[in-house]
This record gives C-alpha cells, sequence and structure tokens, in this order.
C-alpha cells in the first residue's frame, strides 16, 4: 500500500460512521431499502338491497237504503144529506191567534155538525199527523168561527190540542175556489192543513180556502 495514501482512507471512514450516527443509526451499518411493490386490492362494492313490503288493504262499504212506504189517509166522499145528524165528537181545540178564534172542533162536515163549529173532513189527516187536515167551518150563520179567513196572511198561526199535544201550523196562502174543487182535500206527504168556507160572505157561490204547514 502507498503509504501516504493510508491516513486519506482512514479519514473517509470516519467521516461516514459519523454521518451514520447523526442519522441516529448506532450499528454503523448501511441499511439498503426494500422496494415494496403497492398491493391494490379492489374491493367489489355490496349493493344492499332493501325490499319494501307494502300491504294494500281495501275497504268495501256497502250503503243500504231503506225506502219507508207511507200509507196516506183516505179522505171519505163528500156527504149526499148534509143535514143529516151524525155523532158528536170532539176531536180538539181550534185556535186562530190573528182573528181572535178559538173553538172545539167536532168529526164531521155535515151542516148539522158545522152548526156546532169547525167540522174536521172524515178521512183526513189528524193534527200533526202526515198528510192534510181538512176543517170546514161557518162564515156568517151559527158561531161564524170562519167569517175572516180572508184577514190571514201567510205566517199567522193555526193552532190545534188534542190529547197528543200542541201542533201549530202556518198559513201558506189563501184561494178562491169553485165549490166543484174537490182537489182541496187531497193529502200531502208533508204535514198540512186546509181551512175552507163559503164565499163570499153569505153566499155560496164559491169557496175559500186556507193553506199551511206544520211549524218545524
Amino acid at each position: 500500500m502507498n503509504p501516504s495514501r493510508a491516513p486519506i482512507a482512514l479519514v473517509i471512514a470516519i467521516a461516514a460512521a459519523l454521518t451514520i450516527s447523526a442519522c441516529g443509526d448506532s450499528t454503523a451499518s448501511v441499511v439498503i431499502p426494500e422496494t415494496t411493490a403497492a398491493t391494490t386490492s379492489t374491493v367489489a362494492p355490496t349493493t344492499t338491497t332493501t325490499s319494501t313490503s307494502t300491504t294494500t288493504t281495501t275497504s268495501t262499504t256497502t250503503t243500504s237504503t231503506t225506502t219507508t212506504t207511507v200509507t196516506l189517509p183516505t179522505p171519505v166522499p163528500p156527504p149526499q144529506d148534509t143535514r143529516s145528524t151524525e155523532p158528536v165528537i170532539e176531536l180538539a181545540s181550534i185556535s186562530i191567534p190573528a182573528i181572535d178564534l178559538e173553538s172545539t172542533m167536532f168529526e164531521g162536515i155535515r151542516l148539522t155538525t158545522l152548526d156546532l163549529g169547525p167540522g174536521h173532513w172524515p178521512g183526513t189527516a189528524m193534527p200533526g199527523d202526515l198528510g192534510n187536515v181538512v176543517v170546514a167551518g161557518h162564515r156568517v150563520s151559527k158561531h161564524q168561527v170562519f167569517r175572516y179567513l180572508d184577514q190571514l196572511v201567510p205566517g199567522d198561526e193555526i193552532i190545534f190540542e188534542d190529547a197528543e199535544g200542541r201542533h201549530v201550523y202556518l198559513v201558506d196562502r189563501t184561494e178562491i175556489v169553485e165549490p166543484t174543487a174537490l182537489w182541496i182535500i187531497d193529502q200531502t206527504p208533508e204535514s198540512t192543513v186546509t181551512l175552507f168556507a163559503c164565499h163570499p160572505p153569505g153566499s155560496t157561490a164559491q169557496r175559500i180556502v186556507v193553506f199551511g204547514t206544520l211549524d218545524g
């Protein structure tokens, strides 16, 4: 070996040892880093399927329709002998405040009954019931209970009181008809009232007719 080169080699070795110590490696050995290949792992995505179960409930509604048949009263035909007597039957009281009328109502429309007071046409509805309550009365003879029917106006009260209670009808209208107008006794599917008497007062040429409807 060349004696002049020995010191140089020694200096290089000492410098290398110091450098490695400065890096924190006390073993003074050179570690060659191992090259590791990066491994890429492909994870297949997990698909979660949520199953929603829908329950449909079908509700069937059955509508029941009940048909009620109402049998209306059947008026008896007009009497042939208007002067014959008939049993005296008190049915109710009748009052019409607008014309200061208060009287007992009897069953029957013969003149002998009307001489006692207003008469209920047999077979027509009774006060408060379904149908048409038909009542006749005098205007100028005997009690003259229907003398002032022509003064009634819509809304006036016609009041009956009987064993079933108090029945208030309200006047709808007034008409003048011929004596042959039997339609005035026709029965109605509602609770109505018909009052009639001769017209004009003292004559039998026509009839004055007052129509009303049960209040409420």
